[in-house]
């Protein structure tokens, strides 16, 4: 099949570089120059495992290429997806659809032909009305169909994602589109993954009921930590002992500083949004922006607390920037509201992220970022754990400890043991658990460290993943 990828974002370079893998002919575009210079020498904008291999196999192969020719691309494809960035609306939360309707006046006037046009983008229920209708003013004489194709994408795994799907959902009642759509997918045929045919509706509303609810179940782990920390319990066995009910499934049940990144906070916003134009209060989804809100300013006094509740002069290492490990993306990173936070308190900030220096400079221009955990670590007065990179579950505690003016260490993901911190010498605070007091502070010939995983989940990877679009 011959496919044209309108945007080079996340979704369309990782879709485009997949469906090319398959074996398809994909031209990615955009209407960035450089970007698209940047990306035929072989640079990758974003960070995600193994996309840069998979870029550079398939270029080489010449199924894919990347252009600024829309209208060229356009012209000689089958199918045609949309996957331009649809943020939320400054001002009043709806999702901002410029992209959406600019793209799709610039593919009606290059069509020929029969073509299928899908929307990849995450969009509002109704989009796809709004581009048919587009398309059918601009281009009365097009044999076009159009249909959804949401993605459910995990920053950090997309490949895997995009290859081994727990479903395909394709929204359109025209047979012709099926056919097409199923064409493209057919090589995940042989791994037996689920193509879901529904109305175009209901495929946009499944894509956002799906956000709302992960979003829901991180929001409500974090406030059963808040109770935990209260009565002494521990989230980590309650998220176990609830997680291994198959009606409730261990994913998205680690406590933390609040969900980020570029899709649940965006998308639960815009559901509301289009649940208040239909009058149908979605109390529940209104509730988990309001508590996730809150719970990452909150973070700032939990942090202040383990000065006794004042931090003004003191210095506060930040370990992780982004919203997750294993990509760069600082979008609505809980990092962002914890830094800014801090600094109204009166800290001084040091931060260290793995990958995420260049995004986060944007976001925090001033931001002193180091090269490294120990530099963060020296002479601070507190770390905090924000992102659970891997590097951080099995950093040197002793040298840790000795480079730190005092020994306190607040870890918003969990990834440590409390008692085993306890027993390092460290004043060590987490999510959900109660806090250990160090029994010394000067260890020597101590046992290595091996940081376990938190109980009920398979990685640190797949603990809050978020869908990414």
């Amino acid at each position: 099949m011959r496919i044209a990828m309108i945007g080079t974002g996340y979704v369309g370079l990782v879709s485009g570089a997949c469906f090319a893998d398959f074996g398809h002919d994909v031209t990615c575009v955009d209407k960035d120059q450089s970007k698209i210079a940047a990306l035929t020498s072989g640079q990758i904008p974003i960070f995600e495992p193994d996309l840069d291999r998979l870029v550079a196999a398939n270029v080489q192969q010449n199924r894919l290429r990347f252009t600024a020719d829309l209208a060229g691309a356009v012209r000689s494809a089958d199918v045609v997806f949309i996957a331009v960035g649809t943020p939320s609306r400054r001002g009043d939360g709806h999702a901002d659809l410029t992209y959406i309707h600019t793209a799709t006046r610039e593919i009606a006037a290059a069509l020929e032909g029969f073509t299928v046009v899908v929307t990849k983008s995450t969009v509002p229920v109704g989009t796809g009305d709004d581009v048919e209708r587009l398309i059918a003013e601009t281009n009365p004489n097009a044999d076009v169909t159009v249909a959804s194709n949401p993605e459910f994408l995990r920053e950090g795994a997309a490949i895997r994602d995009f290859k081994h799907p727990d479903r395909i959902v394709v929204g359109t009642d025209d047979e012709r589109a099926r056919a097409s759509l199923t064409e493209v997918y057919r090589p995940l045929c042989l791994n037996q993954s689920p193509i879901m045919f529904t109305s175009r509706r209901t495929a946009e509303l499944i894509k956002y009921a799906a956000n709302a609810f992960l979003a829901t179940k991180i929001t409500f782990i974090n406030e059963i930590a808040d109770l935990a920390e209260k009565v002494g319990a521990d989230v980590q066995d309650i998220a176990r002992g609830i997680g291994l009910d198959n009606r409730i499934g261990a994913k998205f049940l680690h406590a933390g500083p609040g969900f980020g990144g570029s899709c649940f906070p965006k998308d639960t916003r815009a559901l509301v949004k289009t649940a208040q134009d239909h009058n149908v209060p979605l109390r529940i989804v209104e509730a988990v922006l309001s508590v996730n809100e809150a719970r990452k300013r909150a973070m700032a006094r939990k942090v202040s607390a383990a000065f006794g509740g004042s931090i003004r002069g003191k210095t506060v290492g930040i370990l992780g920037l982004t919203f997750k490990p294993n990509t760069d993306d600082m979008r609505e990173a809980p990092s962002i509201q914890l830094i800014t936070a801090l600094r109204d308190l009166g800290a001084n900030i040091r931060a260290y992220d793995p990958v995420g220096k260049v995004q986060a400079l944007k976001e925090m221009p001033d931001l002193e970022i180091v090269d490294g955990p120990y530099e963060c670590a020296e002479n601070a007065d507190a770390l905090v754990i924000v992102t659970e990179w891997e590097q951080f579950r099995a950093l040197d505690l002793d040298r840790i400890r000795d480079l730190m003016t005092h020994p306190i260490i607040i870890d918003l993901r969990n990834i440590y043991r409390p008692e085993y911190m306890a027993s390092r010498g460290f004043l060590y605070e987490s999510i959900g658990r109660r806090p250990h007091t160090p029994k010394r502070v000067v260890f020597y010939n101590a046992p290595p460290l091996v940081p376990q995983p938190a109980a009920g989940f398979e990685s640190a990877g797949d603990r809050n993943d978020d869908l990414k679009v």
